[in-house]
Parts: C-alpha cells; structure tokens; sequence
C-alpha cells in the first residue's frame, strides 16, 4: 500500500513551516542531553504534559546528572515521583542510570537496539532518544502519533492488534528517514495533541490536510473495545499514638516501597467484617480500568506489628514516599481527629 504523504517533501515542508509557528515550547525540547530526554518521556507516559512540566523541573533540581540520580537512594526517588503515580516509571528510571552510570560510564547508547535493552526502555522511548537527542532517523509512536497517521492514510484496522500496529509503525519509519528527524517527529506530536485531537478534530485549519485520506478523521483510529470501569473498595484503619501514626510500607508489585496506611482486613479478627462504627474518611481514586474507594476506619492496632509496619511521627510524613491517595485519606484523618479533640 502506498502512502504518499510519509515520503513527500512538500508534505514535510508544510508540516515543519506549522510547527515552527504553533509548537509548544517545552522544557525538554531546548536540550539535547539524552538524560532530561529520558526524564520527560517516561513521565509523560500515562501524564499529561501540564502536570508534567512541574515535576520535570522539581526532579531535574533534585537530580541534575544521570550519575545524581544514579546514586540517589530508592526512597528519595519515589519521594520525588510521588503524585505522578505509576511508580514502576520511577524504578525503571532509577535502575536505567544506575545502569547506564555502571556499564557505559555515565554516557547513553547511541543505537535503538542498545536502549532497548536498559530497564523501562522500549521501542517508543529509545526512538525518542535517537530521535530528540541525537537528531537520527528513528520512528515514535504514541498515542497523538498514531491518531495522526491512521488518518492521514485512513488506516482501516485496528491499530492496537498486531497488523493494524505494524501498518503505524511502518508509516512512522517511513516519516522518520525524510531526515531533521528531532523537528519533523515533534511536529507530528504536535499536530496530534492541538489539531488532529480525538474528538471533533480541528480539520479546517489543519495544515496538511490536503494529504489526509480520511473520510470522517473522527471515527479513526480503530481500537478494541475498552473493558468497562469497575468500582473497587479498599479498606485501610487509622491509629495514632502520642503523635505518631501507624503506617506500613509496601511489599508487593503496586507501590513497592512506599508507605500506606495499613490494611484493615488483616488487623481484625475471624469475626468481625469491619468496623461497626463507619469510616472516619473517605477517598475516591481512578487507577487504570478501576474507580477505587478508599475507606478509612479508627481501629486498635495490632499488638505485634508486622513486618514493613512502623509507628511514624507526624511531623516526618511528608519526607516519606506515599501514593497520593495515602496522603490525602492521612492527612484528612488527622485533620478529623484533630478536629474531635479540639471538640470534646
């Protein structure tokens, strides 16, 4: 199948001429140091930039150099992702620099198939760095990329099953070796994010439009059907002790190493279900396909902690990494028992 527009010199022409008068000026695009690079891509996977731009800057103080980051602790590095969620970003980004730090002496691979193999870098993120980094012909494709070029060659398959994903990422190599590669893929990302949106794209002022095949751009790109939202309940109990706070960091895959309150199931006995009195806060947060509700309940502690499970004065929480939900449902708690006693 042939697709003019990937190759075509005047397409690239007009598309460029746009960019240089409505591209976003972001931070990350006036460096080409591969390490800020990184630092921007994997942040902004699943983020919007305007709640990127913040952490961006806030991380680069904190961690400067590929090698400040590489030899941070892992608790300081969660501290300072904490509120972007998704922390197994921040792991990879962590073991990414301690790895690039030990075995290429603090300097990046310069090759796709070279930061493919570093943790958390995949095929978009090791275009990314070709491309925005080092200014070589590399293909990306995120979700603006991928809403563009379904489009713009009225791709007719789903692009997130294997064929109709191999048919984008054919198109977005073919783009990427008409050459300026670090300007023409930003360009591409652009339209996507203000003209070629999902919904009611802004077609009349689009300014490629004249290579655009689609019939109706608003029904494309093609997806699977997404599962529906499932509403979930988590349980967790609050205790507090001569101003200190129950509070146990996390083992398992979903916030590894950070800091929550305690699961309620496991401090009550065979035979309650949960506490009679109702929860003292609540806290409503979406992650992936589920809509959670947070509970929080006064309750005894345990008389023997287990193991992860410290009681933390209150004036050190905020040093400590905690999911965002975590705070909030924490900090509400002690406002509300606070509150209590100033009452009675």
């Amino acid at each position: 199948m042939k697709y003019i527009f990937a190759e075509s010199k005047e397409f690239r022409s007009q598309l460029l001429a746009w960019y240089e008068l409505h591209g976003r000026r972001l931070p990350w695009r006036e460096l080409t140091d591969p390490y800020p690079i990184l630092v921007s891509e994997l942040m902004l996977q699943q983020t919007q930039v305007v709640t990127v731009l913040g952490y961006y800057r806030r991380w680069l103080d904190r961690f400067p150099t590929i090698r400040d980051l590489a030899d941070a602790e892992e608790p300081s590095v969660l501290h300072m992702w904490q509120g972007l969620g998704y922390y197994r970003r921040a792991r990879n980004l962590h073991q990414c620099a301690k790895t690039i730090v030990a075995k290429f002496g603090g300097r990046f691979p310069s090759t796709v198939e070279e930061l493919m193999k570093l943790p958390g870098i995949g095929k978009y993120t090791a275009g990314a760095i070709m491309s925005f980094a080092f200014d070589r012909p590399a293909p990306i494709v995120d979700a603006n990329v991928a809403r563009v070029l379904s489009r713009l060659a009225n791709v007719q398959e789903q692009i997130d099953r294997p064929p109709g994903e191999r048919t984008i990422w054919e198109l977005a190599g073919r783009f990427a070796k008409g050459g300026t590669s670090r300007l023409a893929n930003s360009a591409l990302i652009d339209l996507g994010a203000t003209i070629c949106i999902p919904r009611e794209p802004l077609c009349t002022v689009c300014p490629v439009k004249g290579f655009c095949r689609a019939k109706d751009p608003g029904l494309l790109p093609k997806k699977r059907k997404r599962p529906a939202i499932e509403a979930k309940k988590e349980h967790y109990f609050f205790a507090l002790r001569h101003d200190h706070v129950l509070l146990e960091q996390r083992a398992g895959r979903r916030w590894q190493g950070l800091w929550t309150l305690p699961a309620l199931g496991e401090a009550l006995s065979q035979v309650e279900s949960e506490p009679s009195e109702g929860p003292l806060v609540c806290v409503r947060h979406p992650i992936t396909r589920f809509v959670i509700d947070l509970k929080v309940f006064v309750h005894e502690p345990p008389e023997n902690l287990r193991q992860g499970q410290e009681w933390k004065a209150i004036n050190s929480i905020e040093n400590l990494a905690m999911p965002s939900p975590h705070r909030e449902a924490l900090k509400l708690a002690l406002a509300q028992k606070s509150h209590e006693l100033k009452s009675s």
